[in-house]
């Protein structure tokens, strides 16, 4: 599938809103999706609409920090020291699920493997689903824990 077509399809259950910070959509509105990483846009569909099949939720009023996050937010801004994440180089989102805990997501996501066109990580033991595609020397699991 093309990435306009992905952006398209997405746009039934996300909007970009909700996807980047909001100093970033200030800046670039709709045009933000170019931020975000064509291979991480597409797991994001795969996982929304063949995986867990419910409502997915990125940044809220109150927690707008969970997506693409830009220099001047606050959880980056604040860094001392070198700070690369997924979340900066729009390849991660922290996620709610409507109907499920971040767990039942996880091994949901890990039951349904075969479905991701590429290999994710998750963030485990914590109360949200963190997804991102950023690729790890050395890792060759389709889904990998840390």
């Amino acid at each position: 599938m093309s990435r306009s077509k992905t952006i398209t399809a997405l746009k039934q259950y996300f909007k970009v809103k909700e996807l980047v910070c909001p100093h970033t959509y200030q800046r670039y509105g709709e045009n933000a999706w170019q931020f975000l990483s064509t291979c991480y846009l597409e797991t994001l569909l795969v996982i929304r609409e063949q995986i867990l099949a419910a409502p997915m939720y990125c940044n809220t009023s109150n927690l707008n920090q969970r997506g693409l996050r830009c220099n001047l937010c606050p959880i980056v801004s604040n860094k001392q020291s070198l700070y690369l994440s997924a979340h900066i180089l729009g390849k991660a989102g922290d996620f709610t699920v409507r109907g499920l805990t971040a767990e039942e997501a996880r091994n949901k996501i890990i039951q349904n493997a075969y479905l991701l066109p590429y290999p994710i990580r998750m963030e485990k033991n914590v109360t949200w689903l963190h997804i991102d595609t950023l690729p790890q020397h050395s890792i060759t699991e389709k889904i990998h824990l840390f």
